[in-house]
């Protein structure tokens, strides 16, 4: 009998140091949940699970987050005010660290903070945002460029940073034109280093300071910068085998044939009766004369 107190007594002992296990983890998983934004019923759920001592590794907590709802899962938290009202704090603490270089500051409908800045300022800022302490903004995520010929800095560079500390994203952008060098980023992030060479292959906007600026999508001796919208879609040159000299060459774009006008017409427009405009010209009825009456 005292053997068996005794392990009753230590079956009750494991048994109250899973319950607390369990319970500390229940209370995490609906610490998560809240900050999640979940629904009333899932709170409710977890909330019985943690005051009857029900296992959470029967349901776990993915179980959980699927019952919440669709629209409140798909709902940008940088939305939300307080959110916005962080950002807004954040780009206005920007503008003041930076107020000679900063021109900008925006926030886009899908929540994200966009600051514009001047091309002289490129290295100064991003060399800010990223060892600064109330920014960190230390991973430069992607570098690219847009083209809008008809603005007379008709490049716009953007540089996508994010910060993991603050778990926060920011957009810096800037502009140039087709003779106005820009500052490298490589210095301060190496990241930049086939990003800006990508944005000279396909745009064509130089970088000062740069340890190898070369082409790196396209081929030696490319004429040209593919995503300008001025480029022709077929190019300038084309590429082909050439049987007698064993090598691919390079020559002018030549069309095999001329461009062809499509014509997006009815298919019994292509008839002759159908053009001319007017009724349709009447059928003659059929004679119902004898031959002898014809003649």
């Amino acid at each position: 009998c005292g053997g068996g107190q005794g392990g009753l007594a230590r079956n009750m002992a494991s048994l109250g140091r899973l319950s607390g296990r369990l319970l500390r983890q229940s209370i995490w998983a609906q610490s998560s949940l809240r900050e999640i934004g979940p629904c009333a019923a899932a709170e409710r759920d977890l909330q019985c699970r943690v005051s009857g001592g029900v296992s959470m590794f029967r349901r776990p907590l993915c179980a959980a987050a699927a019952e919440l709802d669709n629209s409140r899962m798909l709902e940008n938290v940088s939305q939300t005010p307080v959110k916005r009202e962080q950002l807004e704090k954040l780009g206005a603490y920007v503008a003041e660290l930076m107020p000679k270089y900063v021109q900008d500051v925006s926030i886009t409908n899908i929540g994200e903070l966009e600051v514009c800045i001047h091309p002289d300022g490129v290295v100064p800022v991003l060399t800010i945002l990223k060892e600064h302490s109330m920014t960190q903004f230390t991973q430069l995520v992607h570098m690219t460029a847009v083209d809008v010929p008809k603005r007379p800095k008709r490049f716009e560079l953007v540089y996508n940073m994010l910060s993991l500390p603050f778990n926060s994203r920011l957009r810096l952008r800037t502009y140039t034109d087709e003779l106005t060098p820009l500052a490298s980023a490589q210095p301060v992030f190496r990241s930049a280093d086939w990003m800006e060479r990508e944005v000279w292959d396909m745009y064509g906007v130089f970088f000062t300071n740069h340890p190898d600026l070369r082409r790196i999508l396209t081929d030696y001796g490319f004429e040209g910068h593919p995503m300008r919208k001025d480029f022709p879609l077929s190019g300038y040159v084309e590429l082909r085998y050439d049987l007698e000299e064993e090598r691919v060459v390079a020559e002018p774009v030549e069309l095999a044939q001329e461009f062809r006008r499509f014509e997006f017409n009815h298919s019994w427009e292509q008839f002759p009766l159908h053009r001319q405009h007017g009724p349709p010209p009447a059928l003659e009825a059929e004679s119902t004369a004898t031959p002898e009456e014809k003649k």
